[in-house]
């Protein structure tokens, strides 16, 4: 893959991400947030599912059923949903930047729960991602019983969701295809889902616009997004694919603006600067001491220090 193609294509991925936002904020008040996650579940399985198909990869996922249901349970059914009912009171660029917060969790969960060692500055990073959602909420105790308290609950717990669900990915499942997860994931998630759907049934027959948004979640900002996801990973490498994150509030807030007609408040862009600052730091890999070098001629010459890929 080629530089520029490889930018247009990162550049691709954060705006279909982003956008995910603005669909769940158009579509989630007239399906409901189960029906229009199991909807976007079904819709991007059904364009996955084939390709594991195709790559005669299926028996990997079927062997692997009971991981692959706690990870589509954990990184697709429970925050989508979570995240669909925020969009319900919450202006799209907000909810995605709640999201943002999924590092920090991360790395919280990673020194509490698996008992990781670390730095003084990811300390640093957390404090000042934790200003940063203190700050998008204006500074204001609004974590009440009102809607507007409960959806930041909502898409903080989101947050929360996908920071358990990536270490229990790399225990259960560093050796299955990434293809395979996401398929068999989402598939998993879908079916959870099922039983929640009698009770959740929209009152009214949903608008065309409303049904092109689910349309576009589940094709775009699901499964083409993986597919994308995939190929940058292949070709950059997990860590430099995983920085789209940055980039995916900014979009959310750019589509909120230009379709919805929402307000980027200087809280937000406060806040936004003051997650991605914080995970930035706290996600930093640590530096490795420099190497013991042998003495003689030209050893004082090679010094070098390397850093985690």
């Amino acid at each position: 893959m080629k530089r520029w193609q490889a930018v247009m294509e990162f550049v691709l991925l954060a705006a279909v991400w982003g956008g995910s936002f603005l669909f769940m904020r158009v579509a989630a008040p007239e399906f409901g947030p189960v029906w229009l996650i199991e909807l976007r579940l079904v819709l991007a399985s059904a364009v996955l599912v084939p390709l594991v198909m195709r790559q005669g990869k299926w028996q990997a996922g079927l062997t692997l059923w009971r991981p692959l249901l706690v990870v589509g349970v954990l990184n697709s059914a429970l925050p989508f949903v979570l995240l669909a009912s925020a969009t319900l009171t919450l202006p799209a660029g907000l909810t995605s930047i709640l999201n943002a917060t999924a590092p920090l969790f991360g790395t919280a969960i990673a020194l509490i729960w698996l008992r990781e060692r670390y730095s003084v500055a990811q300390f640093a990073g957390l404090a000042i991602g934790f200003v940063g959602v203190v700050v998008l909420l204006g500074w204001q105790p609004t974590l009440d019983a009102s809607g507007f308290g409960l959806a930041v609950v909502a898409g903080l717990s989101a947050a929360c969701c996908y920071a358990i669900a990536a270490p229990y990915v790399r225990h259960h499942l560093a050796e299955v295809p990434s293809l395979v997860i996401a398929a068999g994931s989402l598939t998993g998630a879908s079916l959870v889902l099922v039983p929640l759907l009698p009770f959740t049934i929209p009152e009214v027959m949903p608008s065309a616009q409303s049904i092109a948004a689910v349309v576009a979640l589940a094709l775009l900002s699901t499964a083409l997004a993986y597919l994308l996801y995939f190929r940058l990973i292949a070709h950059l490498g997990s860590t430099r694919a995983l920085t789209v994150g940055y980039l995916i509030p900014l979009f959310a807030m750019v589509w909120g603006v230009l379709w919805l007609g929402e307000t980027v408040t200087p809280s937000m862009g406060l806040g936004c600067g003051l997650v991605l600052l914080g995970t930035a730091i706290a996600n930093r890999p640590p530096r490795q001491p420099a190497p013991v070098l042998p003495s003689g001629p030209g050893a004082a010459n090679s010094e070098t220090r390397k850093r985690h890929p």
